[in-house]
C-alpha cells in the first residue's frame, strides 16, 4: 500500500510512475474523495471542539447554579450530530482505502520499462546446456517410467495435480531437505512451520487479497458456536512467514529478519487456461521453500542482492544453468518494486522456465500490515522493508533435474550434492 502522505501531496509523482506499469490512476475519483474527507474532517473537529466547549460550560453554570438544562440539550444535539459527523468521515475514508487497496508498488528506478514478459532482461547466465546424443525426453515421459501419476491424481482430485511414488518421490524430498539444509546452515536462515490456511487478514497485509481473490481455494468452516469463518490455503508462504510479524515494531538490533519455510502452496491458476496443462510446471498444489527477510529501509537493495544470490547457489550446487532476468514494469507483481526471476533449462523443452521469483516490496507489504521499527537516528517509527523469493521451487526444480540429468535409457542422475539425501542411490532406473 502506498503512503497516504505520498498520495496527498506527491500525487503528479505517483500518477506517472503507475503509468510505467501501465497502471491507469483515477486521480479525479482520488481527489473527489479527498476534497470530501478534509471537509468532514473539519466538521468532525468543529463539532468535537464546541462540544468539549459546551461540556465546559455546564460545569461552570452547575458551579454558579444556573439551570444546566439548556445546556445539557444542546451537548446531547451536538454528540448527536458529531457521531454522524464521525460515521459520514469513517465511510469516505473506506471509500478511500478500497482504492488505495488496489493501487500497485511504485516500481524502482532500476526497473526497466515494459509491457510484458517479452521486455525482460536477461542480466546473467550460468552454466551452459549439456548437448545430448540421443532423443530427449521431457519430464511426463520421464516421470511415468518412474513413478509419476497423473492419471491417479486426476481421479483423486482433478486436473493439475500430481501423485509420485518411489524414488522419484524420495528424490523431491532429497530436494527440499538439501534447500532447507543448505539455506539454514550455510545462509543463516531461521527454519519456520506455518499455517497452511490464513485468514484475510494476512493474506491483505502481503497484497493478495482484496485484488486477487480469485486466484485463492477459499474454505468455509463451522466454529463452535455454527458461526461461519473463512480461511484461505495459502498461495505461497510468503503469507504467513511474513504475516509473523504483522503488527509488531521491531527492535533495529534484531534486523535483518531472516525466515525459511517449506510449505505447500496452492492456486487457482485463474486465467492460466491452456498454459502448461502437462506435467508439474503449474500445478494447483505444489511445494516451495520460500526465504523471507525483513530488513532496514535504507540496505533493503543490497538484501536483494543477497537473498536471490542464496537462492542462486542452489541451482550452483546443483549444477542446472540458468539465467538470471529483471522483470521490467508491465510484467512486475502487483506488491513489488523490483523483481529478479530466475530461470533453469529444461532441455525437454528447449526454454528456460522460471524456478524463483526474488522481491523487493520496499514499504508496501510493511504499511499494510504495519510491520516497523523504531529509528534510532529519526527517534520516529518507521515502516520496514519486506523482501521474499522462492529458493527454490521445488515441484520444478525436480522437473530440472530430471530432464537436464537424464540418461539414454532414460534413467536419471543423481546430482552429487543429493546423493547423501538418497541413501546413496546414485541413477533412478
Amino acid at each position: 500500500m502506498l503512503g497516504s502522505k505520498l498520495l496527498r501531496t506527491n500525487i503528479k509523482f505517483v500518477v506517472e510512475q503507475l503509468k510505467r506499469r501501465n497502471f491507469v490512476f483515477d486521480v479525479d475519483g482520488f481527489n473527489k474523495l479527498e476534497d470530501q474527507r478534509k471537509v468532514a474532517q473539519i466538521q468532525t473537529q468543529d463539532l468535537q471542539n464546541l462540544r468539549n466547549t459546551k461540556s465546559k460550560a455546564i460545569g461552570q453554570a452547575k458551579a454558579s447554579g444556573e439551570n444546566m438544562q439548556p445546556l445539557l440539550d444542546e451537548v446531547s444535539d451536538l454528540g448527536k450530530k458529531l457521531d454522524d459527523a464521525k460515521s459520514k468521515l469513517q465511510d469516505i475514508q473506506v471509500k478511500i482505502d478500497e482504492i488505495v487497496m488496489v493501487i500497485p508498488n511504485i516500481p524502482h528506478p532500476s526497473v526497466p520499462e515494459g509491457d510484458s514478459e517479452d521486455d525482460n532482461i536477461e542480466i546473467f547466465k550460468w552454466g551452459e546446456p549439456a548437448t545430448l546424443d540421443f532423443d530427449v525426453k521431457d519430464h511426463v515421459e520421464l516421470g511415468e517410467m518412474h513413478g509419476m501419476d497423473l492419471a491417479a491424481a486426476a481421479k483423486i482430485s482433478g486436473a493439475r495435480f500430481v501423485v509420485i511414488t518411489g524414488k522419484l518421490a524420495k528424490l523431491q524430498r532429497a530436494l527440499t531437505q538439501f534447500m532447507l539444509d543448505h539455506h539454514i546452515e550455510k545462509n543463516g536462515y531461521t527454519e519456520t512451520y506455518v499455517p497452511y490456511l490464513v485468514n484475510a487478514d494476512s493474506l491483505t497485509g502481503t497484497g493478495q487479497l482484496p485484488k486477487f481473490e480469485a486466484d485463492l481455494f477459499k474454505t468455509h468452516l463451522h466454529g463452535e458456536e455454527g458461526e461461519a469463518k473463512v480461511l484461505y490455503l495459502i498461495p505461497t508462504a510468503e503469507v504467513p512467514v511474513t504475516n509473523i510479524v504483522r503488527e509488531s515494531i521491531i527492535k533495529g538490533s534484531e534486523l535483518p529478519l531472516k525466515f525459511v519455510a517449506h510449505t505447500p502452496c496452492f492456486r487457482s491458476e485463474a486465467g492460466s487456461y491452456g498454459k502448461d496443462t502437462r506435467g508439474l510446471i503449474r500445478q494447483h498444489q505444489f511445494e516451495k521453500v520460500e526465504l523471507v527477510q525483513i530488513s532496514k529501509p535504507d540496505n533493503s537493495y543490497e538484501v536483494l542482492e543477497e537473498l536471490t544470490s542464496d537462492a542462486e547457489g542452489i541451482l550452483q550446487l546443483l549444477e542446472l544453468p540458468y539465467r538470471k532476468v529483471i522483470l521490467c514494469t508491465g510484467d512486475l507483481g502487483f506488491a513489488s518494486a523490483k523483481t529478479y526471476d530466475l530461470e533453469v533449462w529444461l532441455p525437454g523443452q528447449k526454454a528456460y522456465r522460471e524456478i524463483s521469483s526474488c522481491s523487493c516490496f520496499e514499504g508496501f507489504q510493511a504499511r499494510r500490515m504495519q510491520l516497523r521499527w523504531k529509528n534510532p537516528e529519526t527517534k520516529e517509527t518507521e515502516f520496514l522493508h519486506t523482501l521474499n523469493g522462492s529458493g527454490l521451487a521445488v515441484g520444478r526444480a525436480l522437473v530440472a533435474v530430471m530432464e537436464n540429468y537424464q540418461n539414454a535409457d532414460g534413467s536419471i542422475a543423481i546430482p552429487k550434492v543429493l546423493q547423501g539425501y538418497m541413501g546413496g542411490i546414485t541413477t533412478i532406473k
